[in-house]
């Protein structure tokens, strides 16, 4: 018998038995709706999870780690020698991540320039970070500065309430987000734009001893009380010119962050920030930089530029060659690729699940799709009988139940891959609806139906009731065709 002959003869067989066919069938249709809705549920949240780091800007940037005075100081006490220490420890190392290694070098702009020569990298951002007194708008509070690369090529730098990046490092600009601008008492971003930012520090004495007062036996000739209080403007070191306010917030009103760098509420050049710093260093800074060299860790000319760096690729796929490269260098590194890979783990270890509960009740179904092949033995004993009877083989009688198990297999999988389908769409309605709308979020798609699901399951369910009528297909072919002619 060709293919064609069979399969119409399996779906005629069907047809004569509607009732048993259809519920075999919706036993099918439930299983491949449960297998593709809890495995595209799985999947949903695996997308969104990856998509949301995308957005966040993380899998094109690395942070760069290299020594620092704290851990010259820990390595160097722990190892008189001056051999290097395993101590990771560091207060200025970024709070999102740990190196994968202890640096052994000490990253300067030297260092910054090599990094930057390494193939697949587009840009090298050192992490400068201080707090410092600032008034705006007639209030003087403390906030946290940090230095940025101008122009800047991460994605933190593309979204402005108002007004734009810095146009160059020389230029005196900065840029604030939006809860500074509401903690300088403005109204909108846009009232922000063209203000100045004061940098508030001590009066400069090193120049020398304040000149003698003039008096005549200890007793001043001039009046001074006004002099012991300095003038406002006495405590002005620097001047900037707010430019741009970053959109820092979404629409809900929560702050969010992008890329590896910490954020800060304002930012200047790299070049405004490394001299703050240099000027301005804190006294722990200062205490750590004179122990370090007067130990021995750190020679008199050496100096520690940062604390680390956000290293930025060309294409993610270049990220591990990059971080080799770096580790050859000397210096240890952190990539949320390290974490992706964890959370890829748990994915699959939580889509297997699903689907092994979903692929319970296809098996549940399968049993339906045996019991719907015995019965159909024992009303066709006669005809099992005769087909023999005029030459049919052991092989098509087989293969004649195994189309018509097909036939209710692949029928009950298209169905079932429709109806997970419409299960999904509802559910990411009502979902956004009574979940979402309510807290301002946008739409989000909960189930993702990718076509290797749908058709996978749909294969997997023509596969399920193929084997479910081995047995029956065997038995029927056992059948003595003497004895068929005879059942009645």
């Amino acid at each position: 018998m060709s293919f064609i002959d069979l399969l119409l003869l399996s779906i005629r067989n069907v047809r004569e038995a509607k009732l048993r066919a259809s519920l075999t069938t919706m036993g099918v249709i439930v299983g491949v709706a449960m297998i593709v809705t809890m495995m595209s549920f799985g999947l949903g949240l695996q997308r969104n999870t990856i998509q949301r780091f995308k957005e966040l800007d993380l899998f094109n940037e690395m942070t760069v780690f290299g020594q620092t005075a704290s851990t010259l100081i820990a390595a160097q006490q722990k190892n008189p020698s001056g051999s290097p220490g395993n101590e990771q420890g560091d207060r200025q190392r970024d709070a999102r991540g740990r190196p994968d290694k202890p640096p052994e070098k000490i990253l300067n702009d030297a260092a910054i320039a090599e990094i930057s020569k390494i193939p697949g990298v587009a840009s090298v951002e050192p992490s400068i970070f201080f707090s410092a007194y600032l008034r705006v708008n007639g209030r003087a509070q403390i906030q946290s500065i940090g230095g940025a690369l101008v122009p800047n090529p991460a994605t933190r730098f593309k979204e402005f309430a108002a007004g734009g990046m810095m146009t160059a490092p020389e230029a005196g600009e900065a840029v604030v987000d939006e809860e500074f601008v509401r903690d300088f008492g403005y109204a909108k971003p846009a009232d922000a734009i063209g203000q100045t930012v004061e940098f508030l520090a001590p009066p400069d004495k090193s120049k020398g001893e304040e000149e003698e007062t003039p008096n005549f036996f200890g007793i001043p000739l001039e009046d001074n009380n006004a002099g012991n209080v300095a003038p406002a403007d006495a405590l002005v070191a620097r001047t900037f010119q707010i430019v741009g306010v970053l959109k820092s917030e979404d629409e809900s009103g929560r702050r969010r962050f992008r890329g590896l760098m910490p954020t800060a509420a304002l930012y200047v050049s790299l070049q405004e920030a490394r001299s703050w710093r240099a000027k301005y260093r804190d006294n722990l800074s200062q205490i750590a930089l004179e122990l370090a060299r007067g130990s021995g860790a750190l020679k008199e000319n050496e100096t520690i530029d940062y604390g680390s760096a956000v290293v930025r690729v060309n294409d993610p796929a270049a990220m591990p060659e990059v971080r080799n490269k770096i580790k050859e260098l000397g210096f240890s590194s952190f990539s949320i690729m390290d974490q992706l890979e964890q959370l890829r783990l748990v994915f699959l270890i939580i889509n297997s699940a699903l689907g092994l509960l979903g692929g319970i009740s296809l098996l549940v179904a399968s049993f339906g799709i045996a019991n719907t092949m015995i019965m159909s033995i024992l009303e066709r004993t006669r005809e099992i009988g005769i087909m023999k009877a005029i030459g049919a083989e052991d092989r098509e009688i087989k293969l004649i139940f195994f189309f018509e198990a097909a036939v209710i297999g692949l029928t009950g999988g298209i169905l079932g891959a429709l109806a997970a389908w419409g299960i999904d769409a509802i559910a990411n309605r009502l979902a956004y609806r009574f979940v979402l709308k309510p807290q301002g979020a946008s739409f989000v798609d909960f189930f993702y139906l990718p076509p290797y699901l749908w058709l996978g399951a749909i294969a997997f369910a023509l596969l399920i009731s193929i084997l479910a009528a081995l047995y029956p297909a065997a038995r029927a072919a056992r059948i003595d065709p003497v004895r068929a002619l005879r059942h009645d």
